[in-house]
């Protein structure tokens, strides 16, 4: 499913993605957007946010936002419409 998302690192730098969905790899929005962020250099995160037609954010994305940022990042889920659903944690 196609989604944008985008991380805040701990020196205010922001990261936008989208799905990666090829072949040999495949990447949703948020895990794309942290993996962009520790290419970087980022060493934390403050906030992530995703824009997904699912309900919630997926585990892993969650669990990859918490290897770099740490389990009480902030994570936003909005729906395609851009109306924030939720806010939880990455932990």
């Amino acid at each position: 499913m196609p989604e944008g998302a985008a991380v805040r690192d701990e020196t205010g730098r922001t990261y936008v993605a989208g799905t990666v969905d090829l072949d040999s790899l495949k990447l949703s929005a948020l895990q794309t957007a942290v993996a962009m962020a520790v290419a970087s250099g980022a060493k934390s995160l403050e906030a992530a946010a995703v824009v997904t037609e699912a309900a919630e954010a997926a585990p892993q994305d969650r669990a990859a936002v918490r290897d770099l940022g740490g389990p009480a990042t902030p994570v936003l889920v909005a729906g395609p419409d851009g109306t924030v659903r939720a806010t939880v944690t990455a932990g």
